[in-house]
């Protein structure tokens, strides 16, 4: 099976110089947990909402004013639409992350996979990256290609 059969279709985007409050709000309309963080139409970072509680509330940062850059995770995990999804899987469960940006060629995101879409597919594949992220056993470096081996 594909990543593209089991992605979810659409990454909601924000700006790295948004708000943190914008981005909350924008979480809330759009019910999502994450967004892509884009500049001039590329992935450049993933906010969570954890991240906004964790890195900006938490921090004392006031989200009416600090920026999505500020809190958002800039090692962004991806994959392809075209990827097969236990591929994918293993990047999240090598990675301990529930999602990834799933982006083109040209790195524009074009959707997002969750570990909730991967358990639609396979529960033993999400079972894994679940358990995995009790307890990951390597960082994970950007630009090391394939870097979960």
């Amino acid at each position: 099976m594909l990543v593209r059969e089991a992605m979810t279709h659409r990454a909601e985007t924000i700006g790295p110089e948004e708000t943190l409050e914008a981005a909350a709000r924008r979480m809330r309309e759009m019910g999502v947990g994450a967004l892509a963080v884009c500049e001039e139409g590329r992935a450049i970072g993933i906010l969570t909402d954890r991240d906004i509680v964790v890195r900006g509330i938490a921090a004392g940062r006031n989200p009416a004013v600090a920026t999505v850059g500020s809190a958002m995770t800039a090692q962004l995990i991806e994959c392809r639409e075209d990827e097969d999804l236990a591929v994918a899987a293993a990047r999240m469960e090598a990675g301990a992350v529930r999602r990834l940006v799933v982006v083109d060629s040209a790195e524009r995101p074009l959707g997002m996979l969750s570990v909730d879409d991967v358990a639609l597919h396979s529960s033993s594949l999400a079972g894994e990256i679940i358990e995995q992220m009790r307890a990951p056993e390597r960082p994970v470096h950007r630009g090391q290609w394939p870097w979960w081996e």
